[in-house]
């Protein structure tokens, strides 16, 4: 029964690695028409509409002691620049590039940990992150010279999610799941909303709310449905499987992300980004070998 739990959480993460980039494929579309900050907004708006009635079906307790309303409100809070700033960078960047950068992301929570919280963090995990960074600056040295300051936003990301992650950690011990998601996504859509406001009202386009027409309806959507539909599976696959024998499929994202640039809008990395991936990638799984052996092997996460 316990392998039997094992593949079935490895199986979930493949389908996370084969479903998330259509959330960047989604973004993509829907913002060659659609405001950045509209298309933030439709993501947990949909996700929200989506998780309510689950929650419902499966009568899920809600709490909202002040810990959780704390929580709850940070993490949305850095869910929408995470998402913001991703969907602002592949409007003009290839996915794969932006996905790339984004993936520093690991090395950002490592040093997060050591200087924050206190965490032990040895030289060798140190030096793989800043590795990692240099490989990072290998793709973003490209995308500057062609795309301007937007290079930049993926590192933006990569800094939010981090923040996200911890926070998902400490609000997942006092919250179901299936709630986590549902709460965050109705939370962030209500801080987006008036932001949007004021930003339509001050004439800033990328902030500012309006309404899709014709099949950036679908893109739109699509964007809340593919972030629910691969966040839940990483959710359940962590439920079933330890973390560290799910830390290195999560770089098949990157080759997901690849394949579906070229085949959706004809953009193929070039040999510099090839190269700064390749650097971001193994020094990444450096790291989480390294976990591995300073926690003694992989232990099950509590589900």
């Amino acid at each position: 029964m316990g392998a039997d739990r094992v593949m079935l959480g490895v199986s979930l993460m493949i389908f996370f690695c084969l479903v998330a980039p259509l959330i960047d494929v989604s973004s993509k579309l829907a913002s060659q028409a659609v405001p950045v900050g509209t298309v933030t907004l439709a993501r947990f708006v949909v996700q929200g509409l989506l998780m309510l009635p689950v929650v419902l079906i499966m009568r899920l307790p809600m709490s909202v002691t002040p810990r959780v309303i704390w929580l709850t409100l940070a993490r949305a809070v850095v869910s929408i620049l995470a998402t913001y700033c991703f969907v602002a960078a592949v409007q003009v960047m290839p996915i794969a590039d932006a996905l790339a950068i984004a993936f520093v992301e690991p090395f950002i929570i490592l040093l997060i940990g050591k200087l924050a919280l206190g965490e032990q963090v040895g030289p060798r995990r140190l030096g793989a992150a800043v590795v990692g960074f240099a490989g990072a600056l290998a793709v973003i040295q490209p995308s500057f010279a062609a795309f301007g300051a937007t290079a930049l936003f993926p590192l933006g990301t990569a800094l939010f999610f981090a923040l996200y992650m911890l926070i998902t950690r400490s609000l997942s011990r006092i919250s179901h799941p299936v709630v986590m998601q549902m709460q965050t996504a109705v939370v962030a859509a209500v801080i987006c909303l008036p932001i949007l406001l004021v930003g339509t009202a001050a004439g800033a386009r990328e902030i500012a709310f309006a309404w899709p027409s014709g099949i950036f309806w679908l893109w739109v959507f699509c964007v809340g449905l593919a972030a629910t539909i691969s966040h839940m599976a990483m959710t359940y696959a962590l439920a079933f499987t330890p973390s560290a024998t799910l830390a290195p499929l999560h770089y098949l994202e990157i080759v997901t992300a690849t394949l579906f640039g070229f085949v959706f809008f004809g953009d193929f990395p070039g040999g510099l980004t090839w190269s700064g991936i390749a650097v971001i990638v193994a020094s990444g799984l450096y790291v989480i070998h390294r976990e591995r052996v300073s926690a003694g092997g992989p232990r099950p996460d509590r589900a």
